[in-house]
């Protein structure tokens, strides 16, 4: 980087014009390693009286189009069949400092054999759903839930 005598900074692509009356060329004139940002257009200058002009010389392209990565499904942790969902609590120290806490669902992934389909069905539900089924029979269980065993 060079000055010339009329007080302007000369970089590779922008310029700096500032009063030589006012500001010192030392405190201004950056470390020779560092490179002055070509994108930035008209930047205002917290100090009063300098002025950052870039040179429109290069033009800037724009934003790179990248392809979205694909999304994986997320198992939600709720349970299908009951509902059931996180509980949120409080953590308790023995300060009495209270944190919050999630208290999860047991959900557990069970093959449950269907004998309307005679075929297994592989299923996320929480252990109070697996009582229920073994109690009332997955048809019903299902049935009263909404859900449709054939697509599973």
């Amino acid at each position: 980087m060079a000055t010339t005598a009329s007080g302007v900074l000369l970089g590779s692509a922008c310029s700096l014009h500032f009063r030589k009356t006012q500001f010192s060329q030392t405190a201004l004139v950056p470390p020779p390693n560092t490179r002055a940002s070509s994108e930035i257009g008209f930047v205002a200058s917290q100090l009063s009286g300098l002025r950052v002009s870039y040179d429109d010389s290069r033009r800037f392209a724009g934003p790179v189009a990248t392809p979205a990565p694909a999304l994986q499904p997320v198992a939600r942790r709720i349970c299908p069949f009951t509902g059931k969902k996180a509980n949120r609590a409080n953590r308790v120290s023995f300060s009495n400092h209270k944190t919050k806490r999630l208290q999860f669902v047991n959900l557990q992934y069970k093959r449950i054999w269907w004998e309307a389909g005679k075929r297994y069905v592989k299923l996320r539900l929480s252990t109070k759903a697996l009582k229920t089924i073994e109690k009332n029979g997955l048809d019903a269980v299902a049935k009263k839930a909404g859900i449709d065993l054939s697509k599973e």
